[in-house]
């Protein structure tokens, strides 16, 4: 028999969709010229090209010309804070972030430390991974040039208060760029209302092909070009563009839109019920992360006295596609940097697990976990020299 698999890793990427697989398909083939080019076969992909940032802007009611393709999200981040750095270096060189970003943020964030000058303050975090506004109101300096918060944590899950960290920018005059990776296409986002000046999206977090992503750049906004070599993406971002991934970009950002409301509502209640079920059925377990500021799909649960990565290994056997908020994974011994900034103890910090949801996941995969995971649990336990010692103190206490 089959072993049944359940992919519950939507955060780290997602499946591309048929219908945007479908819409790529004439452009790997039939249309495959040029944008630059003048003939027939470039007009007809410069008019593909046109859609596409029409579609990416409406997702997040822009202007089309405020969208710039990129490589994807890493890309985007790097452009964005490196293109500001340098572009208002006359005016100052400080950048205010936070320590639970994306390495694409916090790299590109270091390497301007570390090689250009730049000083650069980490905001801490609440215990539900929260920005404190009066902390950042103190943190800006006469020499700031730009804030970045994340909009949504790739991890944990927590929004971010983005409208408000976006009217602190604008009274102080500095730049306001989000990595907006996560949420862009997962929850309703107006960048005219929020106010932002720069954004970070990328297509394969809904169901859009790898490799392409975007930069909303608010009309008016200064930063450097990124890439040199060519007149594309109105002379900010040079080389051919990648026409089939920008048209399934596009497809995607229409149907992410349609679809908005059933997304949020069907994930939301998805969530919830395996929150539920798990806590119930698992002692000695919490959620990271805010239960009322988070994206709809998102779960990361802390298991105490064991690791993530046994956690992973079991679940896979089991057809299970989770991942860990631990870096063992990676080769390193050290716990997220998401999870040890909210908070967590490192041996709690190594339990963690992030199960994420997402449109092809069913009830039945949630029972499926329910029903699975506090045996996996379970099991790990049984092994942990930490829980063995829990159990024997906390029979003495009893006693």
């Amino acid at each position: 028999m089959e072993k049944r698999r359940i992919y519950m890793d939507y955060s780290a990427t997602t499946p591309v969709k048929k219908e945007v697989v479908e819409t790529m398909m004439p452009y790997l083939t039939d249309y495959f010229g040029n944008a630059s080019s003048f003939h027939s076969f470039g007009r007809e992909a410069k008019e593909a090209l046109d859609k596409s940032r029409s579609q990416v802007a409406s997702l997040i009611n822009a202007n089309p010309n405020e969208i710039y393709f990129t490589a994807g999200g890493t890309e985007s981040d790097n452009w964005a804070i490196e293109g500001v750095a340098f572009a208002h270096k006359n005016k100052g060189n400080h950048i205010i972030t936070s320590k639970i970003e994306h390495h694409g943020v916090l790299h590109p964030c270091e390497y301007l430390e570390k090689h250009h000058g730049f000083e650069v303050t980490y905001l801490d975090v609440d215990s539900e991974g929260r920005v404190d506004l009066e902390q950042l109101k103190k943190s800006i300096k006469d020499t700031t040039i730009l804030i970045t918060i994340m909009f949504a944590n790739n991890e944990i899950g927590t929004i971010q208060p983005i409208k408000e960290i976006a009217e602190i920018a604008k009274e102080h005059k500095i730049i306001f760029h989000t990595d907006a990776v996560q949420a862009a296409g997962n929850i309703n986002i107006d960048v005219k209302d929020l106010g932002v000046d720069l954004m970070s999206m990328s297509s394969h977090k809904i169901y859009g092909p790898k490799g392409i992503g975007a930069l909303y750049i608010k009309r008016g906004t200064k930063l450097h070009t990124f890439v040199h070599g060519g007149a594309q993406e109105r002379k900010r971002r040079a080389g051919t563009e990648n026409i089939p991934a920008i048209v399934g970009y596009g497809k995607a950002a229409e149907m992410a839109k349609a679809n908005m409301d059933n997304h949020i509502e069907t994930l939301t209640k998805l969530r919830t019920k395996l929150i539920d079920g798990i806590l119930e059925r698992i002692p000695h377990t919490r959620v990271n992360g805010s239960l009322t500021h988070r994206l709809p799909g998102n779960v990361n649960f802390g298991f105490e006295f064991i690791e993530g990565e046994g956690i992973l290994l079991l679940l896979d056997m089991l057809g299970i596609a989770a991942s860990s908020g631990s870096a063992c994974t990676s080769g390193s011994l050290d716990p997220s940097h998401v999870l040890m900034a909210i908070g967590l103890p490192h041996e709690l910090a190594h339990g963690s697990l992030r199960l994420s949801i997402g449109d092809f996941t069913t009830e039945e995969d949630i029972d499926y976990i329910i029903d699975n995971l506090p045996r996996v649990i379970e099991r790990l336990r049984s092994m942990s020299p930490l829980y063995e010692t829990y159990v024997r103190e906390q029979g003495q206490l009893n006693k």
